[in-house]
C-alpha cells in the first residue's frame, strides 16, 4: 500500500476532496502507473453531478498518461520505467469482438465498478473508467496501459486515451468517411474537435462546425473546419443545406436531444450520423422512420471503436510527424489542487481541454 494524493467525490453533487488516500500493488494482470497528467473532460464533471450514476466513493479522471511505477504477475507487454497511455476501455482479449479487433464490443469485460484499488478513510473506493488518473498513481489491468513513444510529451498523450481517439475514431474506425466526403460536426468541444480534425487527415471536403460558442467556433477553424455555424443565431439545418444541401456524414458530440435531431435532419441522402455524445442516462429519441428510406443511417460510437494498442500509437506519430494537433487543445493546465478552478472553467465553456500536470 502506497499513499497518493487524489480528488476524491464522496456523493454526487457535493465538493470534489482532494486529498491523500492508500493505493494497493498492483496484482496479478495489473500495472501501477505514476500519473504525470490528466485531462479533465465532460464525462468527469457528470459524475460528479450525477448524471452518471456511479458508486461512491470514486476517484475520478479517467483521461491520462504515466510511467509505470510497478508491474504484477504476469505482466508481459510493459514494464517498469515505460511511457504510457490509460486506456478505459476493459475488454477479455479472447471474445469474437476481440479476436476480430472490435474491443469496444467485447461482452465479457470487467466491470469498473469492479476495481477498488484505492482505500479512503478505510473504505474501499470505486475506480472511475477503469483509470482513476485525478490521482498521483493508479493501479490499472495490463490492458489499460498502452506504450507510447517517449518523445511525446506525456502532458500531450493523455488526451489521446479520451477526447482524441473518441472523436478521431468516430469519424476514421466507425462512419469510415471517405475522401471528398461531407460532413458537418454538432458540437465544437474537445471531442468534437478531434472529429474535425479527423475529417482533415480523411480529405473531408466540406467540415461544417455547429456551435453556439463563439469560442469554440473560433477553435474549430483552427482545427480545420472549412464552414462554421453559430447555432445561437442561425436554424443549423438550414445554413448545412446552404452549404452543401446536407451532408453525407454528421457527428453529435454534445449529448442532447435536440442537436441529435439538428444532426440528424442535416443529412444528405444517403447520410449518415454518429452519435459520439453521451445523453442522460434513459433519454429517449425519436424520429420519423419514413426518412430512413433516403438511404440515411444513424449509428452510436462507443470510445471511437478504438483498437488502442492499434490507434494511440498511430495517434502518437501523427502528432510527431505534424499532421495531428495536440499542443492547440490545451487551453490551460493546472494542478490538481486547483480542481475547482479547472472545473469552473470546463462548466464555463472556457476550455478545448484542461491538463492536471504532476510534475
Amino acid at each position: 500500500m502506497v499513499r497518493v494524493v487524489a480528488a476524491v467525490l464522496k456523493k454526487p453533487g457535493t465538493a470534489v476532496e482532494i486529498r491523500e488516500v492508500g493505493l494497493r500493488d498492483p496484482g496479478p494482470g495489473e500495472v501501477r502507473v505514476r500519473v504525470k497528467a490528466a485531462g479533465l473532460c465532460h464525462s468527469d464533471l457528470s459524475v460528479i453531478d450525477g448524471s452518471i450514476p456511479y458508486p461512491m466513493p470514486v476517484i475520478l479522471g479517467h483521461e491520462g498518461a504515466g510511467i509505470v511505477e510497478a508491474v504484477g504477475v504476469g505482466v508481459r507487454s510493459v514494464r517498469e520505467g515505460d511511457p504510457v497511455i490509460i486506456s478505459t476501455l476493459a475488454h477479455c482479449g479472447r471474445c469474437a469482438a476481440c479476436e476480430s479487433g472490435k474491443p469496444t464490443q467485447c461482452c465479457n469485460a470487467p466491470s469498473p465498478r469492479e476495481c477498488r484499488p484505492f482505500v479512503v478513510d478505510g473504505e474501499e473506493a470505486y475506480q472511475f473508467a477503469h483509470a482513476s488518473v485525478f490521482a498521483e498513481a493508479t493501479v490499472v489491468r495490463e490492458e489499460g496501459a498502452i506504450p507510447i513513444d517517449p518523445a511525446v510529451p506525456l502532458e500531450r498523450a493523455c488526451l489521446i486515451g479520451c477526447g482524441i481517439v473518441t472523436g478521431y475514431g468516430a469519424v476514421v474506425n466507425r462512419a469510415k468517411v471517405e475522401t471528398g466526403a461531407t460532413m458537418a460536426v454538432f458540437g465544437a468541444g474537445g471531442i468534437g474537435l478531434n472529429c474535425i480534425q479527423a475529417g482533415v487527415l480523411t480529405g473531408a471536403s466540406v467540415i461544417a462546425a455547429v456551435d453556439v460558442v463563439p469560442q469554440k467556433l473560433h477553435w474549430a477553424k483552427v482545427f480545420g473546419a472549412t464552414h462554421v455555424v453559430d447555432a445561437s443565431r442561425e436554424d443549423p439545418v438550414q445554413a448545412i443545406r446552404q452549404i452543401c444541401g446536407g451532408v453525407d456524414y454528421a457527428f453529435e458530440a454534445v449529448g442532447a436531444i435536440p442537436v441529435i435531431q439538428q444532426a440528424l435532419e442535416s443529412l444528405a441522402p444517403g447520410g449518415v450520423l454518429t452519435v459520439v455524445g453521451v445523453p442522460p442516462v434513459g433519454s429517449q429519441f425519436s424520429f420519423v422512420v419514413h426518412q430512413l428510406y433516403q438511404n440515411k443511417g444513424v449509428l452510436g460510437c462507443r470510445y471511437g471503436a478504438a483498437r488502442p494498442r492499434v490507434d494511440f500509437p498511430l495517434l502518437g506519430r501523427l502528432y510527431l510527424n505534424g499532421r495531428l494537433k495536440i499542443d492547440e487543445l490545451v487551453t490551460k493546465e493546472y494542478r490538481l489542487d486547483e480542481f475547482a478552478e479547472a472545473l469552473a472553467d470546463l462548466k464555463a465553456g472556457a476550455l478545448a481541454r484542461g491538463v492536471f500536470r504532476f510534475d
